[in-house]
């Protein structure tokens, strides 16, 4: 469509029918040659959906174009006068230049993304899909458990690891994978066993673990034979889970090498709440704070901001959180709220809020929320006047 730049009048007319673009070099380069024949002022408008955007919106901005790219709820949520629910690709097209249309003087210029941030998001994904896999097979392998070795996972505690960053339990069950390895043994025969395998794998011996150890052994059932079918099972378990952990450590290692190349990495890792993971975590999913015009839209992004429900003399005092932004970064400021309230630093005025509405007889998910919105205002405070310092220093 071409348009006729006046804020009152809208002249439009079709200059180019519908055609496909390849996603390859050649065919961008064939869309950017169809681009330029067109006469008048040409803005390119497309929905941020997945990935599949990014490599035309990166070539036409680096070609000279203004490029937008508009969140796909805005574009879902606009009316093209229409009562009929079409859903074809030239409809949507359609819709996507009407929207553009519309909203032409107002549309907001793709700026790109800075390569370490965008490694830094993608990073954060990775361990997010990662983490979950490692969950999976974490419950799977305690269901083999409670039919060889019942209660193993609980020997010792989850944060007990080696040097490797691998977790005691899992590595015991490796050795121990049926309770018949601990219970047909004397306790001193054990005891010398388990001693000579925590040194063996770098973890801390304690005789009285040992004892412990072997009384749950030989209290327990088992349900399946010790045989080398069940060892089979229990062995390529923990393999996998050991491996996807290894992977989480890497990951970890990685995410904290990018976050740590970021002028605001020292600002947010000292802010309370804060750990290893979730720092980077919540840098990688906010980005460039400075992309956020004010702080509400921020909080609106994140989707912790409760959608105003008003009509005629009707105000709601209870309004739910919209949930329209990114889920991604509302699951780091969970784990970031739930720190804080273990924590529980009086002198932190996001916990003192949250606690406030905790004494209010408010739910864990109502202060929690709010929580978050408080932390991202402060957060968005904080680092944009740290950033704007930077420049005006540099």
């Amino acid at each position: 469509m071409s348009y006729r730049s006046d804020p009152y009048i809208r002249v439009t007319k079709i200059v180019l029918l519908p055609f496909d673009v390849e996603h390859t070099a050649e065919g961008l380069k064939k869309l950017i040659t169809k681009l330029r024949q067109l006469d008048g002022e040409i803005r390119i408008i497309m929905e941020h959906t997945g990935m599949y955007w990014r490599p035309i919106a990166m070539t036409l901005k680096e070609a000279g174009f203004y490029v937008s790219v508009v969140n796909a709820i805005l574009i879902h949520n606009f009316s093209d006068n229409s009562i009929r629910k079409v859903k074809t690709d030239r409809a949507d097209a359609m819709k996507i230049a009407n929207y553009g249309l519309t909203f032409w003087i107002d549309l907001q210029e793709y700026a790109g993304e800075d390569e370490n941030r965008q490694l830094l998001k993608i990073q954060s994904r990775l361990y997010e899909r990662t983490a979950t896999t490692a969950g999976m097979l974490r419950n799977g392998l305690i269901s083999l458990l409670d039919q060889t070795f019942p209660g193993a996972n609980k020997l010792f505690r989850d944060d007990s690891r080696n040097s490797k960053g691998h977790v005691k339990w899992i590595d015991f069950v490796l050795r121990f994978w049926h309770k018949e390895c601990v219970a047909a043994l004397s306790l001193a025969a054990f005891t010398d066993t388990f001693q000579k395998w925590c040194k063996r794998t770098g973890y801390k011996f304690s005789a009285s673990d040992a004892e412990r150890i072997h009384a749950i052994a030989r209290n327990a059932v088992a349900t399946l034979p010790k045989n080398d079918s069940t060892k089979l099972l229990i062995t390529q378990a923990t393999n996998s889970l050991n491996a996807i952990y290894d992977s989480l450590q890497a990951i970890r290692t990685e995410m904290d090498r990018l976050a740590s190349m970021l002028p605001e990495y020292e600002l947010v890792m000292g802010m309370e709440g804060i750990g290893k993971v979730t720092g980077p975590q919540l840098m990688a999913e906010v980005g460039d704070v400075r992309r956020f015009s004010h702080k509400g839209a921020l909080v609106a992004y994140a989707g912790v901001d409760a959608s105003p429900y008003q009509s005629g003399s009707f105000d709601s005092k209870s309004r739910h959180v919209s949930k329209r932004g990114s889920p991604h970064l509302r699951r780091v400021l969970f784990v970031i709220m739930s720190m804080t309230l273990i924590r529980a630093n009086t002198a932190n005025p996001v916990f003192c809020f949250m606690d406030k509405k905790r004494a209010e007889g408010k739910h864990f998910y109502v202060y929690t929320v709010a929580g978050s919105a408080k932390f991202l205002r402060i957060y968005y405070a904080k680092v944009k006047e740290y950033l704007n310092a930077l420049e005006e220093t540099a």
